[in-house]
């Protein structure tokens, strides 16, 4: 198997992925290779927009529709004056 040295990974990022990998229960190393997994094979063709991918995501739950929400017609913009 190959290794990848991931260089300049800035703090927070690799903060980040220490905190995601202790609550998984998973080594740095594994947690990123699960993260790669899943965004390497969740969707080999993915949706070119969001309502695509929304629709795809959703597909297994059939003809569910979410209800219609009333809105309000929009308030005017105030206006400050010097």
């Amino acid at each position: 198997m190959n290794n990848i040295t991931l260089k300049n990974l800035d703090g927070p990022l690799k903060k980040r992925l220490e905190q995601r990998a202790i609550a998984h229960g998973h080594t740095l190393e594994e947690e990123i290779k699960l993260i790669l997994q899943t965004a390497l094979t969740t969707s080999p063709n993915p949706p070119q927009n969001l309502t695509a991918a929304i629709e795809q995501r959703f597909a297994h739950l059939e003809d569910f529709e979410l209800p219609i929400i009333e809105r309000e017609p929009m308030r005017n913009i105030p206006q400050f004056e010097d």
